[in-house]
């Protein structure tokens, strides 16, 4: 069965992007980039976190009055740049621990903290018409497999792992419909009867555009590669006022973790966040 290549517009759009961003400098790269602030903070993280981060944003600055200068991009690039001192900023919430320890070794990095963890789920159209109970279910014949396979890694890299892991890669690959670029698109064919089944991020099942259209259901950790689950809070070498970015980062790290909850993410003070916490190792050491 062959599957329909979805959005390589996108993908075009986003090589471009980069490139252009090549040419004009870190600034220019980042976009609703704002000019530093007196009483600012400068906020980047990975973009998967973005919808959450402006309400903890925006629940900080009416707290406190200070005005944080975020940035929410694909994690990789915003860390290439750090790491490459072509990008700077005060505050980097960053997506693989071995990000984070990659820039407290090389100095950029002064600390940083847990943040949250993200899960993978099978997804299906609300009411599952298709019947799908769990994972094996994509490899039977007739299932209309939808995955994100040409997605940026984090889409795309844990769903390859957890077929792989899974011994179902071949099986479920011959029931592919869409090999999607961009996962929103796919989620909108998915709900509107195009497929069966897909793997996603547990955040994507409370989008707007989709959250009251579909039903998920977990999947075996042991089958979830461990790398992209982790999200860490760093204070950078760059900060200009110590105190209010550990506030700042206090605040994301207790009232905060509530909207990550919200937004399909796992806190830091949950049973699961804490044992991950320790699985994995995440501390500045």
């Amino acid at each position: 069965m062959k599957f329909k290549e979805v959005d390589e517009s996108r993908r075009g759009f986003l090589k471009g992007a980069l490139a252009a961003a090549a040419i004009a400098g870190p600034k220019s790269m980042l976009a609703g980039f704002t000019p530093f602030k007196p009483d600012s903070l400068q906020v980047w993280s990975c973009g998967g976190l973005s919808e959450a981060f402006a309400q903890i944003n925006a629940a900080y600055e009416s707290k406190t009055g200070h005005n944080i200068q975020y940035t929410g991009a694909f994690a990789g690039a915003l860390g290439k740049s750090l790491l490459a001192l072509q990008g700077k900023t005060e505050v980097f919430g960053a997506r693989v621990l071995e990000l984070s320890q990659k820039l407290r070794k090389a100095g950029l990095s002064l600390r940083f903290r847990p943040l949250c963890f993200t899960d993978y789920v099978l997804v299906v159209p609300k009411g599952n018409p298709a019947g799908i109970r769990d994972l094996k279910d994509l490899a039977e014949p007739g299932v209309r497999v939808m995955l994100p396979l040409r997605a940026s890694p984090p889409g795309s890299g844990p769903v390859k792992g957890i077929l792989k892991n899974s011994g179902l890669t071949e099986p479920v690959m011959k029931n592919m419909v869409a090999n999607g670029a961009c996962v929103i698109t796919m989620m909108c064919d998915l709900v509107d009867g195009k497929g069966d089944a897909s793997i996603i991020e547990k955040r994507l099942t409370t989008h707007d555009r989709f959250k009251d259209r579909i039903e998920y259901m977990p999947i075996d950790e042991k089958l979830i590669p461990p790398g992209p689950l982790t999200f860490t809070l760093n204070i950078m070498k760059y900060v200009k006022d110590e105190k209010l970015a550990d506030d700042f980062a206090d605040f994301v790290c207790s009232d905060g973790q509530e909207i990550f909850e919200r937004h399909g993410f796992t806190s830091i003070h949950s049973a699961r966040g804490l044992e991950l916490i320790e699985r994995f190792g995440v501390k500045d050491v």
